[in-house]
């Protein structure tokens, strides 16, 4: 398998309470929400880098088209990993997430392998992780 992930789909509880999140709160691009018009359609996308987009679509949706049982959700089970440029790009996301409504599960703060990090939470509960890592030249 080549690596093509084109997009990242999270399942979420209240499409409208998500698109403010990331859309108002977070600052990503979107055309809103779209497919209303189909049955089990509804979703939005979210302009990430060159190639990559993130989706929101409703839990019991993901659960109907991949014929399978809507489950306990974890945030645990992985989390979403948004590289900066500096530690002071980690200090400005993670209060802007903060602002927009997310839950400060770790404050940023220096990491065991010398970089800097924090994570939050959105409001369905999924695990984001700010990092400035010293030893990666993120592309502005």
């Amino acid at each position: 398998m080549k690596p093509r992930i084109t997009v990242i789909t999270l399942g979420v509880d209240n499409l409208e309470r998500s698109l403010t999140f990331y859309r108002d709160g977070l600052g990503l691009p979107t055309e809103g929400i779209v497919g209303k018009e189909f049955e089990h359609g509804a979703v939005a996308f979210f302009d990430l880098q060159a190639g990559l987009k993130l989706a929101i679509w409703n839990r019991k949706d993901i659960a109907y088209e991949a014929k399978v049982n809507l489950a306990q959700t974890n945030s645990t089970e992985f989390t979403l990993g948004h590289n900066v440029g500096s530690r002071e790009e980690v200090d400005i996301v993670m209060e802007q997430a903060k602002k927009a409504g997310a839950i400060i599960t770790d404050p940023a703060h220096d990491t065991f392998w010398g970089g800097y990090s924090g994570h939050f939470q959105d409001p369905d509960g999924h695990l984001w992780e700010v990092v400035w890592n010293p030893q990666w030249e993120v592309n502005a």
